[in-house]
């Protein structure tokens, strides 16, 4: 829907003051908002307008108006396309992923809960892209009893398997030797698109552990149809604190509900927003790797949010991930 540029500013100005104090909107608290050549009258009449198109709401008929998820939506859609990355406090963000021994479960756990410390937020983190992570060693030990550790090095972390196998040290090097030597390098998706063609190509090579590489692959397969779901719930006291019975619970029950987690985080293009009346807001982006979405961060909360500051700090993680990642 086309706004006028003074019906925008009105709007937005509804919307940031709302976020800031609760306070609905009147032509008077514009008037002393704004530098805009127009009298209370034309304000009155603007705000009018706003609210036949769907954007504000009054509570009572003498009252102010506040905005609807559709005046948030316009709102966040217009505000959100060219933010930029001012929090420069998230310095935890590189320490986290500096160390590129840690595993993947842990990366993901630290990235939900600095965005969640930063947000005063409760914030999820959903890995829905292992297929496009780049793989650099194989590591699999032998354990005691018919079991051995798999440990997959790759551009985001490591990523562990236990396999339930009876074999032996020579064949868990020799396996890991042959994945590392071909896959180095490669995505796990081209793993397991090509892996087949590689053994049948060299029987001779692999007869010996093959038992080995066919459980790692069956367990890859078993892993690349997984979503690794991380929910960090440090920002609920605060949700609670600052928002009503009603909004508090919105979040709450979605945090609760895994496949809605999923539902909402598993297709992301940059950073967007859901606003829904019947639900709780969700601001959230995609992190990638060489170009490649492997997660997703959504930080949960009421519809009175601090969208932009949420954005920013996203974009700063998100930003330092691909920066760092993706070389």
């Amino acid at each position: 829907m086309e706004l006028s540029e003074r019906k925008i500013k009105i709007l937005n100005i509804a919307v940031e003051e709302f976020i800031k104090d609760s306070a609905p909107i009147t032509s008077g608290s514009v008037k002393d908002r704004t530098a805009l050549d127009c009298s209370t009258a034309t304000l009155r009449s603007e705000l009018n307008a706003l609210e036949a198109m769907g954007f504000l709401k009054q509570l009572h008929t003498s009252g102010g108006r506040v905005p609807t998820a559709q005046g948030y939506r316009f709102y966040v859609e217009n505000m959100l396309k060219n933010v930029k990355a001012t929090n420069s406090e998230l310095k935890e963000v590189r320490q986290l992923i500096e160390n590129r021994t840690k595993n993947l479960s842990e990366i993901v756990s630290g990235i939900a809960k600095i965005i969640s410390k930063a947000t005063n937020y409760p914030t999820v983190v959903l890995v829905n892209g292992i297929e496009n992570l780049i793989l650099d060693e194989f590591k699999i030990v032998p354990l005691l009893g018919e079991k051995c550790m798999v440990l997959i090095g790759t551009n985001y972390g490591y990523i562990t398997q236990q396999l339930e196998i009876s074999t032996n040290a020579k064949s868990c090097e020799d396996a890991s030797n042959y994945l590392t030597k071909y896959f180095k390098g490669e995505t796990m998706g081209f793993l397991m698109d090509n892996i087949q063609q590689f053994k049948a190509g060299m029987h001779g090579e692999i007869s010996a552990f093959q038992s080995v590489v066919d459980n790692v692959v069956v367990g890859l397969s078993r892993l690349n149809k997984q979503k690794l779901l991380n929910v960090q719930s440090e920002g609920v006291v605060d949700l609670v604190d600052n928002s009503s019975a009603d909004e508090a619970k919105k979040v709450l029950k979605t945090l609760s509900d895994e496949n809605e987690l999923i539902e909402v985080l598993d297709k992301n293009e940059g950073i967007s927003a859901r606003i829904d009346d019947d639900k709780c807001s969700v601001v959230k982006a995609p992190i990638l790797v060489g170009g490649k979405q492997v997660a997703s961060i959504g930080v949960f909360g009421p519809q009175k949010m601090d969208y932009l500051s949420i954005a920013s700090a996203l974009k700063v993680v998100i930003d330092q991930l691909s920066d760092e990642k993706g070389e």
